[in-house]
């Protein structure tokens, strides 16, 4: 395991740790608690070192949330396959809802210039000078943009939001603002003027402290270089750490960040930004649960809630995806596991035992908790605890976007619709002056013209027969993902090469229609065989035919 931040000490603790037996590394301590029970201290201490955060942190706290949706996975550039930076946010419904969604091109003279929101009914007079960007609105006329994710033409990636909670004590101190910013606006307001991740936080921010928010709330930014992972606290305050270059970050609906460093957000900022007086806040309304003065500030539960629904929505989807990552940095499994579903310690972030592709996002994002007890599809043995959590991968996900940001102007954002066990993830470049018909005129009504509705009616239909439909859509989703590939590795060097910014769009105008046609037809012949064994399978089936 290599250190994730490169600090002499660090370097030579992990040196000493690893001529170690495992089990001599952790701190000695009485026998594991019963399932639902919590250690009275936490157990990681001793692995502080692996913790993507500076060297003399130290505390890792306790969070909490509701029951809302969205999974987020952020990965720094040297923790990637290509050096490219890659964030991306499964943007689920809310339960007993089906978010429909399409892929569009907002240009300058299409960006509002007086923005009214549905949801809080706030009026923005926007700045005259936006760029073009990409986004995924709503499809429903009547609730609100709720653009969620794009790309400015600045190569400049935001995703926007994953929901977050809070406790009594901050909401006291600093209310939500009912007449502020929230999801639907955020996009909208934000994307087409900043000109980089940092940028974007900073931008934010002003706009937080001015106009409030009516949610709690957690915004990725990211560009080529950068990744900043923004959280809301109570009405007005925010904090935000950029994402280490070698480590990957999750958030499953919870205030996740878990070390802040007052001193680096009021002098270098470098890692850490915050919104102005957030410490004296802090101190004032004594937020700050240390017992111990001189521990590292611990955010999760000066800022965090906790809940015991927690337990069955949030900390399993990330004790799932880092055990993915990690799987040999700690133990994730069994009565002496250093964190379990229900641990409310898990690490923010943490440097990846390999490099992290597109498709290892894609998997985790579609996971549904496979090679553990919790897996609803499982089919052999002991199925007491089979859809015990919620899913990452779950029914009523609208779309996920991974929004890929590179140099040379061949940045992407791989999309899916609907539940992403069943679903296919496509490519779209950036330098464009509108999206393919496939993904960007879907209606609401239902029909196979349309990337979004393909998607949903396969995932419908092979979930109910998923045993019969697995390997139809294994080789859907191996096509779709190789055919994707070869389509950039073909379209990338002649993108990068283009001489003119009038080459490089017609470049990427044609690579998408390319990529969406292979798409289309890709998912109409899965649409087909999934159909074809659904049918099979009805419950007025019989053997003999008509003699």
């Amino acid at each position: 395991m290599r250190c994730p931040w490169h600090h002499p000490y660090l370097q030579k603790a992990v040196s000493f740790k690893r001529k170690l037996p495992f089990a001599q590394t952790r701190q000695s301590r009485e026998s594991s608690p019963a399932p639902g029970m919590r250690h009275a201290q936490p157990l990681k201490r001793d692995y502080d070192f692996l913790y993507t955060m500076p060297a003399r942190s130290g505390a890792i706290g306790t969070e909490g949330g509701t029951l809302m949706p969205c999974t987020t996975i952020l990965v720094g550039k040297d923790a990637t396959y290509d050096g490219s930076t890659l964030m991306a946010r499964n943007d689920d419904s809310g339960a007993g809802k089906f978010t429909v969604k399409k892929y569009v091109l907002i240009t300058p003279e299409q960006q509002p210039r007086h923005y009214e929101s549905v949801t809080s009914h706030i009026q923005l007079e926007l700045p005259d000078n936006p760029m073009s960007y990409t986004c995924c609105p709503n499809v429903e006329p009547g609730t609100g943009y709720k653009s969620e994710a794009g790309i400015n033409s600045a190569n400049v990636a935001m995703s926007a939001t994953e929901t977050i909670t809070s406790n009594p004590r901050v909401l006291g101190a600093d209310p939500l603002v009912p007449g502020g910013l929230g999801e639907e606006d955020f996009i909208t307001v934000i994307l087409p003027y900043i000109k980089s991740a940092r940028d974007g936080v900073l931008y934010t921010g002003r706009l937080l402290e001015k106009y409030g928010t009516y949610e709690m709330s957690g915004i990725g930014y990211s560009d080529a270089d950068e990744i900043w992972y923004l959280e809301t606290i109570g009405g007005h305050h925010w904090m935000a750490r950029r994402v280490p270059d070698n480590a990957y970050a999750v958030i499953p609906n919870q205030l996740g960040i878990d070390y802040f460093d007052f001193e680096d957000a009021a002098g270098e900022q470098k890692n850490c930004l915050c919104s102005a007086g957030l410490e004296d806040f802090v101190k004032n309304n004594h937020l700050d649960l240390s017992m111990d003065p001189g521990d590292a500030f611990d955010p999760r539960a000066a800022f965090g809630s906790h809940a015991d629904s927690d337990h069955t929505y949030n900390t399993p989807r990330a004790w799932w995806m880092e055990r993915y990552f990690n799987p040999n940095t700690f133990v994730w499994d069994g009565p002496d596991a250093d964190f379990r579903p229900d641990s409310d310690d898990i690490p923010w972030s943490l440097v990846p035992e390999k490099k992290i592709t597109v498709e290892d996002i894609k998997y985790v994002l579609a996971g549904h908790y496979q090679g553990t007890p919790y897996d609803p599809y499982m089919h052999h043995g002991d199925k007491s605890m089979a859809g015990a959590f919620r899913t990452i991968g779950i029914n009523r996900t609208a779309f996920l976007g991974v929004l890929q940001m590179k140099h040379n102007g061949t940045s992407v954002e791989w999309l899916s619709f609907a539940a992403n066990e069943f679903n296919a993830l496509i490519p779209f470049y950036q330098h464009i002056t509108a999206t393919p018909a496939y993904v960007g005129d879907t209606t609401m009504d239902v029909n196979t013209n349309s990337f979004y509705w393909t998607s949903r009616l396969i995932a419908a239909m092979a979930d109910a027969v998923d045993r019969e439909t697995a390997s139809i859509i294994e080789r859907y989703q191996n096509r779709t993902m190789n055919e994707a590939h070869a389509i950039l590795d073909a379209c990338d060097p002649k993108i990068a090469a283009a001489a003119d910014e009038e080459t490089r769009v017609k470049l990427c105008m044609e690579a998408n229609q390319k990529l969406a046609d292979m798409a289309e037809a890709a998912s109409q012949e899965a649409l087909s065989q999934v159909l074809y064994t659904l049918s099979n399978n009805m419950k007025n089936a019989f053997s003999r035919s008509d003699a």
